[in-house]
């Protein structure tokens, strides 16, 4: 079979002949004479397209034979029209070579080579061993751009078992009996590939390196190429120019604006948290008073509507540091129900943990804790009241 792809990688429609259509399943897996079609390798995801007026959803390779799968099945065989989907072959090819400039920077600056690749559909990731900081990365994605600029272009090579031995490339030789394709890009990079590439490293227009952690004893790098990263770098000047508009400032004084309103937003919490401390103190106080007496207990009940669940655990937490309290509380937010009950540790009877754990099961609910503090939630299920009513009749049964 004619790999045409390997001959042109940048043929976008062809003619061929159909040799065989076999039926597995319910899909046909179409054999060609010669095809543009990547079936897919060294990371890179095979192409799609069509023959004449069927879609070609999957490609690959078996025993050297390329198969184009469709749902349905071609009529005509010969001379049969092939359509390549352009725009996901060079995004594949543009990331793939993405891949092997930066991979060929990270080795030439750093002398640090390239453990794993990743082609995502929004973005790809790049192991590269050893732990490497903001500094370095930003240097090799500085250089990877330079050598974008410098038109380098991309060889392929096919060289024979002695000839390859000869060859330094930059990661270990693959195991295999077939064929082994070397990309060479000048003095930057070599290293075997059966992808397929751009002709010349200005193909790619833009490396863009968006983030990086650590990844076992390596260091993933997020990045984008090509158009990936043109739209961008499009984009993020888009969000920038209006953070500038609303902040009224240009683009050096954007950061700064930021953290201004950071340092604003800062103190604003800290006096609202402040303030709910207070606010909290008068509804102790006044909970305390209106509570339910069993004897010497005071027996808080409250049910809570789109209130956080956060304020609602504090101000629970805050009425058991007093003695002799039992709070019994419940927030509906969001068509979900949360319960919160809690006693002063002063209280030896009762255990909290079972009473939600008893009464939730009305809710459909789960939950768990200690004997003096539980928590859980469930549905909102029109039961809440039920609960809240079943759990303080057992309560004054049990102080009774």
């Amino acid at each position: 079979m004619e790999k045409l792809y390997y001959k042109d990688q940048y043929i976008k429609e062809f003619t061929a002949e159909i040799i065989d259509i076999k039926e597995i399943g319910s899909k046909f897996h179409i054999q060609l004479d010669k095809t543009a079609f990547f079936p897919g390798g060294g990371g890179q995801f095979c192409d799609t397209g069509k023959i004449e007026s069927h879609d070609i959803v999957e490609v690959y390779e078996k025993d050297g034979i390329v198969y184009h799968v469709s749902e349905t099945k071609p009529i005509k065989i010969h001379k049969v029209k092939c359509f390549i989907d352009w725009d996901k072959r060079e995004d594949g090819m543009n990331q793939h070579f993405g891949q092997h400039v930066l991979s060929g920077c990270f080795f030439k600056l750093l002398n640090a080579n390239t453990v794993g690749f990743h082609l995502g559909s929004e973005f790809s990731t790049v192991d590269i061993e050893g732990i490497l900081n903001e500094e370095q990365i930003r240097k090799v994605e500085k250089y990877a751009n330079e050598m974008i600029e410098k038109d380098i272009l991309t060889e392929f090579l096919t060289p024979s078992k002695k000839e390859l031995k000869k060859i330094r490339l930059r990661r270990a030789i693959p195991n295999t009996n077939e064929q082994i394709r070397v990309v060479k890009i000048g003095d930057l990079d070599i290293n075997a590939c059966c992808g397929v590439h751009p002709r010349s490293t200005l193909s790619l227009r833009m490396i863009k390196i968006r983030r990086f952690e650590k990844c076992r004893s390596a260091t993933r790098i997020e990045f984008l190429a090509g158009k990936r990263a043109i739209e961008d770098s499009l984009k993020k000047d888009e969000h920038l120019s209006e953070i500038c508009r609303y902040l009224s400032c240009n683009e050096k004084e954007a950061i700064q604006g930021i953290k201004n309103l950071k340092d604003k937003l800062d103190d604003i919490s800290y006096k609202n948290r402040k303030l709910e401390e207070k606010i909290s103190d008068y509804q102790i106080k006044e909970m305390i008073e209106e509570s339910e007496k069993i004897g010497k207990v005071a027996l808080i009940k409250k049910i809570y509507k789109d209130v956080d669940v956060k304020f609602a655990s504090k101000l629970s937490t805050k009425l058991v540091e007093n003695d002799n309290i039992i709070s019994i509380m419940a927030i509906k937010l969001d068509g979900k129900s949360n319960f919160i009950f809690s006693k002063s540790k002063n209280i030896d009877k009762l255990n909290m943990s079972d009473l939600l754990k008893d009464s939730i099961k009305l809710v459909d609910g789960r939950g768990g804790g200690s004997p003096v503090l539980a928590q859980g939630g469930g549905k909102d299920n029109g039961n809440i009241e039920a609960v809240l009513d079943y759990v303080s009749n057992k309560i004054k049964n049990e102080l009774k």
